[in-house]
Order: C-alpha cells, then structure tokens, then sequence
C-alpha cells in the first residue's frame, strides 16, 4: 500500500513535470522564432545589405512585395475556409432548429385539427352528426400506416372493402318528383322536428338539377345547415359537413397537401369526403358551413371550374403529383375523379364576420334563401327514401320532357333580358339561361308553378346583380322594370322579384 502511494505520487510528478515541459518547450520555441530567430533574420539582412548594388536593391523590393502578398492572400484564404467553415455550422445548426420547430408546429397542427374536429361536434350535436363518420373505428396495420401517405382515403377503402354498394330501390321508393317533396317534409317534421315549407324544397330539389353547386344564404337560426343534414337522412346516407375556417386562402387548405418533410399527405375531412363517394351510387351531399367564413373564389375556385366541364370524365382533381406503392385504390396517377353523384352545399351568413360572395360562385351556384322558420306541420309518420342517383336523374329527365318551359315564357324571358340588358347593363348569359330551363321543368314537377320558378331564379340570379350597381340614378328604370314585369307575366304573379325592386325603392 505504501509503494503504491509512493509509485502513484511520483507518477503525477514525472507527468505534470512532462507537461511543464511540452508547454515550455512550445514557449521557447515561439520565443525563439518571434524574437531570437526574427531579429537575427534582420540583423543578417542589414549586414548584407551594406554591400547591395542599385539592382541588389530593386530584386530586394520585388521579393518583399511579392512575399508579402503571398502572406496577404495565404491570410485570406484561410480567413475564407475559417469564414466558411463558420456559416456551415451555422446552417447547420439552424436547420436542425428548423427541422425541430417544424415537428413542433406539424404536432402543434394535428393538436388544433383535432380541436376544430371537437367543435363541429359541439356544434352539430343537437343535430346528432358524427363529423368523423365510422371510419375513426376502421384500424390500419403498421405496415399500411408507414408505407401509404394516405392514412384517411386507405380507411375508406378498408371500409368499402369487399362490400356491395350498388343500391336497389323498393317499389315504394320509386315515386315522382312531386311526391318526392311532400314525403321529405313529412319525414323531416316527423323524424327530426324539422319543419320546411314546400317551395323551399321544391327549390332544393331543382336546384339539385340546375346545378353541381348550391348556396344556402339567410339569417342564423333558420335552418340553413340542418336542411341538408335532413336531406342526408331523408336519403340514408348522412351529409358530410365540412366547417369552413377563416384561414382558407386556396385549395390547399381544403383538398390538402403532401408534407415534403414526413413525406405523408395532411388529409381534409373535405378530400375523405368526396374519395368516399367514389365508392357510392346514392346521393351524396357535402356541407360547406359557413362558407363566406373566408373568400369562395379562392379555397373553392378550382372545383367551381372542373364542374363546369361538360365532359365528366375531365371532373379530376388534381391530388398529388404521381401515384405511389401504398396510395389509395381509386387515386389515379395522383388524381380523383369527381363523381357526378356529389352535391356541394354552402352555407352563407350575410354579416360584419364574412366575405361577399361573388358572381362568379353565384353564377355557377344555385342560391335558397332561408331567412324565416317554418310553421310546425303535424305530420304522419314517414321514412326516408332508398335512391340511386340514375333514378333521381330520370326524374329530373322525365320532367324536362313532361313540363319544358313554354314558348310564351321563353319570349317574354327574352324580352325582359333585352330590358335590364339596355337599363341596367346585366345579361342572363348563357350559363343563367341554361340553369333556368333545368330549373323551371323540375320545379315544376315538384308542384309548382312555371312562372313561379321564373319568379325564384330571376330574382336570386339577375336582380341580385342590381346590389352592385348605383341604384339612385335609376329611379326611372326601376319603376319601368317593375311595371314590364306585370305587363309580361301578369299582376302579383312575380311577388319575390317585386318585393325586391320594393326593397330598392325604400332607399331612394
């Protein structure tokens, strides 16, 4: 014990002594190159120097200048490496806080997507929706998670796997347009305690015919979302409503986009939605809630464009740029093929809290306005309908052929397009004509009356067009208008199109 303390005490010694002498050794040698070595280096240079010639001088002068600047740029290319070197750490370092802050805001993000999910539940649960549908209880392997970007989509296929969806109809669900009407309103104030009066629906319901793309605009409270969550009922198959979030700015806020970082797509309820109607027959209805939350023609421009196309097969929306081991079944080369069995159901507030909408969503749309609750209907107890969407567009055909639009309509129309085309600068359009003659037809054959659906189209598609103009200076050409208006289609027979130009006479 004792020579070991004495070996381990003189060990230290002998080791700091060798330290001692490495770092006095490296002292002395700066020491002698900087002082000793220098100043013998210049006393050397001076004592030749007494005997240098003119020539001897000037070979002097260029050697110095020329070491110098070798010294000058060996300093600054070192300096360079060092600087280089320097922002190399520095990016490097800032991409792994990047790369950090970016799994932050990624867990930050599935945090408030899943508390957006909590609200629409609070707020349609007295309506008894599930937001989420059934699919939340359809589980992946691990494998199926970690090979596909698409988590949602591929529990809609596992969902739809190896089940028939082709719908067969009862004999009892085989009626007309007309009866159609009546039943959801009995169905909706039985089942539900939802009460709708008839021109509503029969507005719904041609509105379905005219176009891909409806808006539903009124006060709140009136109705305006439950009305397609009893439609989904009414036809067995629930609405998928989608809240519409201030923050949407283009379509990647509501189709989605691929995450460049985890390589997974972020999945919308929206994009969940109209994949899953690829596997339908039925009706399919998708709710915009609150869609003036934020600019239409921004997030939903693009699908305003693909529904316009008259060929069906061109309905693709664009996804992901290509197709990957892994991505959901019926997601070709990275696209979607619309069905033409969906609806796009929109719901407006008109306040301080939302955008205007504008004619080119109104244009394409089909507006209802709802801006009063329904008186209560004692109805009979009624169940909703099984309907394939071939069925419900042979209704829609077989009234184009038994109710088309009569020649006196079409020419009084006419004329009053030629009116408020010279007054007040605004046309039908083709597109408008063309939403009128599938409109009117199927109204009609929903029970009401032809200059009726004139009356509702006319007043929502062209005199809402009078908003923008500078109304004051066409005291004359309203009165003119509304008094063409009894000329052509009889006294009190367009009520909603001279309330509105009544409207307009009260701010004069």
């Amino acid at each position: 014990m004792v020579e070991f303390g004495r070996y381990y005490i003189n060990f230290i010694r002998e080791f700091f002594e060798n330290v001692g002498a490495f770092f006095r050794g490296l002292f002395e040698v700066f020491v002698g190159f900087f002082v000793n070595d220098i100043g013998q280096m210049f006393s050397n240079f001076i004592i030749s120097s007494i005997h240098f010639t003119l020539l001897d001088w000037v070979m002097t002068l260029i050697v110095f200048a020329i070491n110098i600047v070798f010294i000058v740029f060996l300093t600054m290319k070192v300096a360079q490496a060092l600087k280089k070197y320097i922002k190399f750490r520095k990016e490097e370092i800032e991409k792994d806080e990047l790369v950090a802050e970016i799994a932050f805001l990624n867990q930050k993000t599935m945090e408030l997507i899943d508390e957006k999910n909590k609200i629409l539940a609070l707020k349609v649960s007295n309506l008894g929706i599930n937001p989420n549908g059934d699919d939340e209880d359809i589980e992946l392997t691990e494998e199926e998670i970690a090979t596909s970007r698409f988590v949602k989509l591929l529990q809609v296929d596992k969902k739809y796997e190896d089940t028939i969806t082709q719908i067969h109809m009862n004999e009892n669900d085989m009626i007309t347009l007309n009866e159609l009407v009546v039943r959801f309103i009995n169905f909706s104030a039985n089942k539900l305690g939802l009460y709708y009066d008839r021109k509503i629906i029969s507005a719904f319901f041609s509105g379905m015919a005219a176009s891909k793309t409806m808006i539903l605009e009124g006060i709140s409270g009136t109705g305006k979302t439950s009305l397609p969550y009893a439609m989904g009922k009414f036809f067995q198959h629930d609405a998928s409503i989608i809240a519409v979030q201030p923050s949407w700015r283009d379509r990647a806020e509501m189709i989605g986009y691929l995450n460049e970082f985890t390589k997974k797509f972020n999945e919308t309820d929206f994009l969940k939605a109209i994949y899953e109607t690829t596997y339908r027959d039925d009706i399919n209805i998708i709710v915009l809630d609150e869609m003036n939350l934020a600019r239409v023609e921004y997030y939903f421009a693009e699908l305003l464009s693909l529904l316009e196309m008259p060929d069906h097969d061109a309905w693709l929306v664009d996804v992901v740029p290509d197709t990957q081991p892994g991505d959901p079944k019926n997601l070709i080369n990275g696209k979607l093929l619309l069905p033409q069995n969906v609806w796009f159901i929109g719901t407006a507030n008109k306040d301080d809290s939302t955008f205007i909408i504008t004619d080119k969503v109104y244009d394409r749309a089909t507006p209802i306005e709802i801006n009063t609750k329904s008186q209560y209907i004692d109805a009979p107890k009624t169940e909703g309908v099984t309907f394939s969407y071939d069925y419900l567009q042979e209704l829609f055909g077989q009234a184009y052929k038994d109710h088309p639009m009569s020649l006196p309509a079409i020419e009084n129309l006419e004329k009053l397009d030629n009116f408020i085309t010279k007054n007040f600068k605004v046309t039908f359009g083709n597109r408008i004509m063309k939403q009128i003659r599938a409109f009117v037809p199927v109204y009609v054959a929903c029970g009401g009356s032809e200059y009726e659906a004139l009356d509702y189209m006319v007043a929502r598609k062209i005199f809402r067009k009078f908003e923008g103009l500078n109304l004051p200076f066409l005291q004359t050409e309203i009165n003119d208008l509304s008094k063409l208006l009894d000329k052509l289609f009889g006294k009190n027979n367009f009520e909603e199109c001279q309330a509105f130009l009544n409207n307009i006479k009260k701010q004069f």
